[in-house]
């Protein structure tokens, strides 16, 4: 009701909502202070005896360790290149060992969001309606059946007719040698023991069985949800690390460069569930070889600004940070996009809204406590002891609920609704006083500042902010804008609409820069 009076309808805060707007603009707000620093790293290309190429970076010059932006310049890179270009090169350390990979524990609420998102670019919504309909049951010939466990849960406990049916299947489809026992500890003291982790509830229904039975997403989610449980009772991938360190001499200094290698020596685990490696190969070498320099890169860089949070991003930070539970994270970022709160650009990412922005500050300034982090996370581990009978729930409600009620009241009357409105130098058509901009469910509008005597409105054209620099590859005069359908999906546009129709929903390529 105070957004509502203060603002306009539709508007809502919350414990966990309001934290989780202020995480996004916090970010967006770094973002918009972010200064890029340039920097430079120098890559040695060379040739062993047996002409073999490698590449090598820079890491330490004499005995000063380089820090990331060491290198600040083109013209301190170029000095070092031609030092580097003069000096010799020897191999003063060769290391190797096994590193090992562990696999991750079975799915609980909040992971299988997660990685839906990333592998699958699944909304943690849509993620849950699915989940929903594997557990409720699915007809892949059979009649219905229910393919997984509940799907709200925060426990990684398996059963002990799961973990037998796990290492049946491992043994048969991979070896025994492929297959390792594991029982997963929870994080959380008050995860449901009584719940088991989300896994299939028969594993040997195999992944293939279902393609092209049920409903693609369905089918693309179970295999996730298998291939995760299965990996958690398989071995550990084992990788050989090789480090070959360099020296090269100068009649000044002494430049020493690091070449890493990567090699998977068992897949273990990754044989089900793929992470992300990239494999990286080294010639044979020996300790104290000479070695030929064949080229010196200097590569420019500058720094990236903190991403901002995507779905998956997000939902892992509201729960390092103990705010809200795994079942409630599908329903917050829903409420989030429903406000118009927060967009999705054109990465999936979440960028905030002006009505975002301007709920966030109102909030912010006024109930700082509500969206402060730290107390979110309190007021979480307050109902974890009342749960536990540790404390009082009449005591810990009024010690939030007493000095809030008070400060409500007291800016009820302090705070004014014209805070949301901005001066123009417009008048208004009808009556001739100042138009301001008021803000409305859907962002900026114009609007006579007479009213309610005069109601006269008129949209604030945004599409200069949105506009690219890819010239429209219709008419050729116009530019593509990026617009927005009412439910925030993005699509492109030309600024010249309604002389020129072009739409798409894939970017256009910027033709002229080729």
């Amino acid at each position: 009701p105070f957004l509502w009076k203060k603002m306009f309808h539709g508007l809502s805060a919350g414990r966990v909502q309001s934290a989780a707007l202020r995480l996004i603009v916090d970010r967006e707000n770094e973002r918009k202070q972010f200064q890029p620093q340039e920097y430079w790293t120098i890559i040695a290309e060379l040739l062993t005896k047996n002409k073999e190429k490698f590449q090598a970076e820079l890491y330490k010059i004499n005995d000063k360790i380089l820090e990331k932006l060491a290198i600040k310049n083109k013209e301190t890179a170029e000095k070092i290149k031609s030092q580097l270009e003069k000096a010799e090169y020897q191999i003063i350390n060769i290391t190797e060992k096994i590193t090992r990979r562990k696999p991750l524990p079975p799915f609980i609420t909040s992971t299988l969001q997660q990685e839906a998102f990333k592998r699958l670019r699944f909304s943690s919504k849509q993620t849950m309606l699915l989940a929903q309909k594997l557990y409720e049951g699915v007809d892949f010939g059979k009649g219905p059946f229910g393919l997984i466990t509940y799907m709200r849960t925060d426990s990684v406990n398996l059963s002990e007719e799961s973990l037998n049916k796990a290492r049946q299947v491992i043994t048969n489809l991979f070896s025994e040698k492929y297959y390792e026992r594991h029982q997963y500890k929870n994080k959380s003291r008050l995860a449901q023991e009584a719940h088991e982790a989300i896994r299939p509830t028969d594993p040997q229904i195999l992944p293939e069985d279902l393609k092209g039975k049920i409903d693609n997403k369905l089918y693309k989610l179970y295999k996730l949800i298998w291939q995760r449980f299965i990996a958690s009772q398989m071995k550990e991938a084992e990788i050989k690390k090789l480090v070959i360190d360099i020296k090269a001499k100068t009649d000044k200094d002494n430049y020493f460069f690091k070449a890493i290698g990567n090699q998977l020596s068992f897949d273990g685990f990754l044989k089900v569930y793929p992470i992300s490696f990239e494999e990286v190969v080294l010639p044979k070498v020996s300790l104290n070889e000479i070695l030929n320099l064949e080229n010196i890169n200097t590569l420019q860089h500058f720094t990236e600004p903190p991403a901002r949070y995507s779905e998956a991003s997000l939902i892992k930070t509201l729960e390092e940070y103990g705010i809200g539970r795994p079942s409630t994270y599908a329903t917050i970022i829903s409420i989030l996009k429903q406000r118009r709160y927060v967009e999705l650009d054109e990465n999936k990412k979440f960028a905030p809204t002006e009505i975002g922005f301007l709920v966030n500050d109102i909030l912010t300034k006024h109930f700082p406590q509500i969206v402060d982090v730290g107390f979110t996370a309190k007021i979480e581990e307050d109902l974890d002891e009342i749960a536990e009978g540790k404390k009082n729930w009449l005591s810990v409600t009024k010690e939030f609920y007493g000095p809030f009620k008070e400060n409500l009241d007291k800016k009820y009357v302090e705070v004014e609704k014209n805070i949301i409105t901005e001066k123009t130098n417009e008048k208004c058509e009808l009556c001739g006083a100042d138009l301001v901009i008021k803000y409305g469910r859907y962002g900026k509008f114009l609007a006579c500042s007479n009213f309610p005597k005069c109601k006269f409105t008129k949209s604030l054209n945004n599409n200069q902010n949105n506009q690219t620099q890819i010239p429209c590859p219709k008419c050729k005069e116009g530019f593509v804008v990026i617009r927005r359908t009412k439910k925030g999906k993005i699509f492109y546009g030309c600024s010249r609409y309604p002389e020129c129709d072009f739409v798409s929903w894939k970017k256009p390529e910027n033709n002229s820069e080729k």
